[in-house]
């Protein structure tokens, strides 16, 4: 092997450790071998920060760049000379949410392989509000993994985590106490060398705490924490921009604001996986436009009727269903209403 093989093959395996795989080896051109390759760390309103394979680097967009357009995780190419931003390549996993009165999505964070969902073990945990996390990360390819913290603050966790199992087929649900050393190891199988998982949540359930655990007490940033109040478990923001950290002994992490509404829209495939159970007894319906109310022959209520369905969760699934509609942005042109479809990564 000559030394320029050599080179290029240690700088291959080093990118490894940042997340890097074939899905982006693969969209570099044959005139982009001396680019600069940069992941982004972290998103500004006029800047984007960015790491390479030797920590903290730079890179210069233009003036009308949107940095908008960018997500914590990306990855970017620059001139390796004068630093200048070329271009960003395509995402494997996009993690985005769509706001109220926007037909756009924002951008939560990119490239993402597992994304844990937090909850804690009090007044916080919300099946309905877990579902639509669910649906996020089921719409965006990332593995969902319900990880449930301040276990030690309550002596039925096992309750918790039951109701957490329930509400997806195969749904890792992780339980312990955010603060403690054995939660790196309890999160292990998702964080190896060059894995990235995100945090999401609400406000006060320990996305920040447990990121500094992940992190290890070296870190260089450690994030900030707060308490909750304790009539409601209700959190304050403590964190306010999503951020790229490593995680001790390999992997890397995002963590996210808080999301007080988390909307769903254009997610028809994640809300189709969340309730695959109801997915799989519709084609058994007598009629072909079932509505899963009131026909005879409907396979959905007998389910219902026969305990094996749990009434709550169809109303959860019908409700869903109506709000990605009445949410998902339509226009109307010459050839009727044309739904608005997410980009491709």
């Amino acid at each position: 092997m000559t030394d320029s093989a050599e080179t290029a093959y240690g700088e291959t395996d080093r990118l490894r450790q940042l997340g890097w795989s074939e899905v982006f080896a693969e969209q570099l051109a044959p005139d982009e071998g001396d680019l600069q390759i940069l992941r982004v760390s972290s998103v500004h309103r006029s800047r984007i920060d960015v790491i390479d394979v030797d920590g903290a680097a730079d890179v210069v967009l233009s003036p009308n760049t949107n940095t908008a357009d960018f997500a914590v995780g990306d990855w970017v190419l620059a001139s390796p000379l004068t630093r200048d931003f070329v271009r960003r390549l395509d995402r494997k996993t996009v993690l985005q949410r769509r706001t109220e009165g926007s037909h756009g999505q924002q951008l939560a964070a990119a490239n993402v392989d597992t994304l844990f969902i937090v909850t804690s073990c009090n007044a916080d945990f919300n099946p309905a509000r877990l579902e639509r996390y669910l649906i996020m990360a089921n719409q965006a390819g990332t593995r969902p993994v319900i990880v449930l913290t301040k276990a030690d603050t309550v002596e039925d966790a096992e309750t918790y985590e039951t109701q957490a199992r329930a509400l997806q087929r195969d749904l890792p649900v992780v339980v312990l106490n955010a603060r403690s050393p054995d939660a790196l190891s309890k999160l292990s199988p998702w964080c190896g060398m060059g894995e990235t998982v995100a945090l999401v949540g609400s406000s006060g359930v320990g996305k920040s705490t447990l990121v500094n655990t992940l992190a290890g007490s070296g870190a260089e940033a450690q994030q900030k924490t707060g308490e909750i109040r304790q009539h409601d478990a209700k959190g304050r923001h403590t964190t306010t921009a999503r951020s790229l950290h490593s995680i001790a002994g390999g992997g890397w992490v995002i963590d996210t604001p808080g999301i007080r509404t988390l909307y769903v829209s254009d997610v028809t495939d994640g809300i189709d996986t969340l309730f695959a159970e109801i997915i799989e007894l519709a084609p058994h319906c007598r009629f072909r436009d079932c509505t899963h109310q009131h026909e005879p022959g409907c396979a959905v209520q007998a389910a219902v009727a026969g305990g094996t369905l749990d009434a709550a969760r169809l109303e959860r699934w019908r409700g869903l269903l109506a709000e990605n509609r009445e949410k998902t942005p339509v226009s109307s042109g010459p050839k009727g209403n044309k739904i608005f479809r997410k980009k491709k990564y």
